[in-house]
């Protein structure tokens, strides 16, 4: 079965194509089908996610799956949040490449998040991943599934892998950041490992998807 992504953030996909590799699945960046990104207005993932997710599908004419995820501190009352993506603002540079402009927004929203914990003891935080799969634009049963991935932030950045704010999230029970953990590990583990099985299985239930 073949799924349009509601993204085209290339270690997304890889990571997600990954993750639903026990289901005879193949996941297509939006963007390879002339889909282009919509605008996230809402303050919950589980209401971005499916918005992205219909688009998608719509565009697409697919069944289509979005992840709308990011990063709840508890200190920041659930900052970033939905804006985890864009916490910080970014301006300029517009003839680099997406992955360069990524990069350089990575580096601005963890710098940012440092600053507002600044002297904050509570650095408790929690990865949240909200997966949203329909088979076409106007599905009326869309599936969904949540993952959370617990840790806190460290006061410095710390590895080089991952994306995002894995360099700053300390996972106690794996003696590591994110950011220091093999793909495979990661994939094992991770907000959207959690929300990937639980997604698999309902696939399986609901959709009669085999593998």
């Amino acid at each position: 079965m073949r799924l349009v992504l509601a993204s085209n953030n290339a270690k997304k996909l890889a990571e997600l194509q990954s993750l639903f590799r026990p289901l005879d699945v193949e996941l297509v960046a939006q963007g390879k089908l002339g889909v282009p990104e919509i605008s996230e207005p809402f303050h919950t993932f589980v209401e971005n996610a499916l918005t992205k997710a219909r688009h998608a599908a719509s565009a697409g004419k697919a069944a289509a799956i979005a992840d709308d995820s990011g990063l709840c501190v508890d200190a920041l009352c659930g900052e970033p949040g939905v804006a985890s993506a864009v916490y910080a603002t970014v301006t300029g540079h517009d003839a680099d490449e997406r992955e360069q402009r990524r990069a350089r927004q990575d580096a601005a929203n963890n710098a940012l998040l440092l600053e507002r914990l600044r002297g904050v003891t509570d650095r408790s935080a929690r990865f949240t991943c909200t997966l949203v799969a329909l088979r076409s634009a106007d599905d009326p049963e869309p599936l969904v599934a949540v993952g959370r991935w617990s840790g806190h932030i460290l006061h410095a950045a710390r590895g080089s892998g991952g994306f995002g704010y894995d360099p700053l999230m300390f996972i106690p029970g794996l003696g590591a950041t994110v950011a220091e953990l093999t793909p495979e590990v990661k994939n094992r583990h991770s907000h959207r490992a959690l929300a990937a099985q639980q997604m698999i299985v309902l696939m399986r239930e609901v959709w009669r998807l085999g593998g």
